[in-house]
């Protein structure tokens, strides 16, 4: 009887077997979607002096404590600052300074009237000028303190957060021209099959084109690494051994695609165990029970099915949640949604199923789910156009319309909240 681990199992060996990759430097506005590889103090306080929040004036709280509507309080403008100049004075009593939006508050001054609420009884409202104040404004009324987004020396931003657009902003408020994160890691993806072609060839009889290395390449890319094709191999124990040991000497992780079953020509899994070690070759999961991962030259290895969709499964379990840690992500799953199933769902094995599925909001704001039509592995229409993964847990006869399913939302990044 074949020995299946939990996919949980498997999960956690991938991700025991990999580290994190060598750190590179990035322009800030470049890191975005990158989590940083080391905290990032700013040098400054943050902002560096007290301004105004709203354009206006600046005044002494203590020279508006008696204003009302039958007395206002009338000051004299001494001066005008707007953002990038400085009025070198100070705001004595009975003085305002007309102030713009994010100007340096001038000494003396502790709050600022926006100047909506400023009524002007001569001149033109700038300096020369004399204004009516209506109404009492508290110290620190419309001001940004110094400091108030961060103090000189403390991180704006820590290892593993994920720069954001506003985040680039953030950093190169606190003086970051580039920031260091850790580099895409390089992945090399192999086809296995004489049966194949590449997808600009026409197939003859009994071939088939290579639709897996698109499909594995393209789904490295999406978790962030930098996918490398080596080619399509056939059949031959060789030519197996020798394409892998030159992937392994030039990729930081690497994936091949069929040839890791049992049938006469799979050759994979006893390669790795030949040149390096084998770690599990057996899933409880469908599509993609017959999985290898291993080591092979220092370097992880994992061999996925060559049944198109058994593949996109393989990886997204596996693949996906280890090349993300590489890069110093911290979210490594993708969010689970529940809702209820459209329709019966009759299931019989003892693996644990993610069948292509569609989930939808319906007009009464609950969250339904549809399985595909066909769950045959060798589809890859139906994961197109699906957007979860119904997830059938081991020993499960199925579920009836209705029930409430986990749905994992292979749509939505890791970390999104739901």
């Amino acid at each position: 009887m074949e020995t299946m681990i939990p996919l949980e199992e498997a999960r956690r060996i991938v991700i025991g077997h990999v580290g994190r990759t060598a750190v590179e430097m990035r322009p800030v506005w470049g890191a975005v979607g990158l989590p940083l590889a080391a905290d990032a103090p700013t040098d400054i306080d943050l902002s560096p002096f007290a301004n105004s929040a709203m354009d206006g004036y600046a005044v002494r709280s203590a020279d508006l404590a008696g204003a009302g509507g039958d007395a206002p309080v009338v000051l004299d403008v001494v001066g005008h600052e707007a953002a990038g100049s400085v009025f070198d004075g100070e705001v004595g009593p009975g003085c305002t300074v007309r102030i713009m939006t994010g100007a340096p508050l001038p000494a003396g001054a502790d709050a600022v009237v926006k100047y909506e609420d400023v009524r002007v009884l001569s001149g033109d409202g700038n300096e020369g000028s004399r204004v009516s104040f209506a109404a009492p404004a508290p110290a620190g009324d419309n001001v940004r303190e110094a400091g108030l987004e961060a103090r000189a020396g403390e991180a704006v931003m820590r290892a593993g957060e994920v720069v954001s657009p506003a985040g680039a902003g953030l950093l190169a408020s606190a003086g970051y021209t580039e920031v260091p994160v850790h580099a895409a890691p390089k992945v090399g993806v192999l086809s296995i099959g004489t049966e194949l072609v590449a997808p600009g060839e026409v197939p003859a009889r009994g071939q088939i084109r290579d639709a897996n290395s698109s499909l594995i390449l393209a789904s490295a890319l999406a978790a962030g690494a930098e996918p490398r094709f080596l080619g399509i191999v056939p059949d031959d124990e060789g030519a197996i051994r020798r394409a892998v040991l030159e992937a392994a000497a030039s990729c930081d992780f690497l994936i091949t695609s069929g040839g890791a079953s049992a049938g006469d020509y799979d050759y994979v899994t006893e390669l790795v165990r030949r040149e390096g070690e084998v770690l599990f070759d057996r899933i409880s999961l469908r599509p993609g029970k017959a999985i290898t991962f291993g080591v092979v030259r220092g370097v992880p290895f994992l061999g996925l099915s060559g049944n198109p969709a058994a593949a996109a499964v393989g990886f997204e379990m596996l693949a996906r949640p280890a090349l993300r840690s590489m890069r110093g992500h911290v979210e490594l799953d993708r969010p689970v949604s529940r809702a209820r199933v459209a329709h019966d769902v009759p299931k019989g094995q003892q693996r644990r199923f993610y069948d292509r599925a569609r989930i939808e909001r319906g007009a009464d704001g609950e969250l339904s789910v549809h399985e595909a039509s066909s769950q045959n592995s060798a589809l890859l229409g139906t994961l197109q156009r699906a957007n979860c993964l119904l997830v059938v847990p081991e020993g499960l006869k199925g579920y009836a319309a209705g029930d409430e399913v986990d749905c994992v939302r292979i749509d939505l990044p890791e970390g999104s909240v739901l």
